[in-house]
């Protein structure tokens, strides 16, 4: 035994880290098969009365298990002395990250598919003059591209109209003397 309790010395491994772990791995297991046994009775109980499907239950309890070992495993990391704040600041700017990228993706799909609806249906032409409202903003169509209409205004300035405005607002398009919605 005391061979053992040299190595871990040289090898700067911390017998209570190791018991600690252990006693956590082994009450939240235990407590995973308990809850899990709980919310499977509990919520089998008022499936009807709420119309839930097995597929709900099951993910319910999934997403509760999962939560429930990554608080094992942070309680763990913590008990061997490895810092979960920078791993917090690690996440959390990963997942910031991660939806700005989303942000920016859902922009540039809705003004494709904006785009190609557009190109479908033709609410307006070349040449005809849009007013979005209740801006009043108005300008005659002079380019449409995957991202963006162009509206020349009467002064000459040019207006970038994303596609998927045309999608969210109302507008009125005027084609030569005729006026329609």
């Amino acid at each position: 035994m005391s061979e053992i309790i040299a190595w871990f010395d040289q090898h700067h491994v911390n017998l209570s880290a190791i018991l600690t772990s252990a006693v956590v791995l082994v009450v939240v297991g235990l407590a995973i098969s308990l809850l899990k046994r709980f919310l499977n009775n509990w919520l089998n109980s008022i499936q009807q009365r709420f119309q839930l499907s097995n597929a709900t239950i099951s993910t319910f309890i999934r997403v509760l298990t999962a939560a429930f070992w990554l608080i094992a495993v942070l309680s763990i990391l913590d008990a061997w002395g490895i810092g979960i704040a920078g791993l917090w600041g690690l996440v959390v700017s990963s997942i910031a990250v991660i939806g700005v990228g989303f942000l920016a993706t859902w922009a540039i799909v809705s003004n494709f598919t904006s785009s190609f609806f557009l190109t479908i249906w033709r609410p307006f032409r070349l040449g005809d003059t849009v007013i979005l409202l209740p801006e009043n903003t108005s300008g005659r169509v002079t380019d449409r591209n995957l991202m963006f209409t162009v509206l020349r205004d009467q002064d000459g300035s040019v207006v970038n109209v994303p596609n998927n405005l045309f999608f969210q607002k109302m507008f009125r398009v005027t084609s030569g003397g005729e006026q329609s919605s």
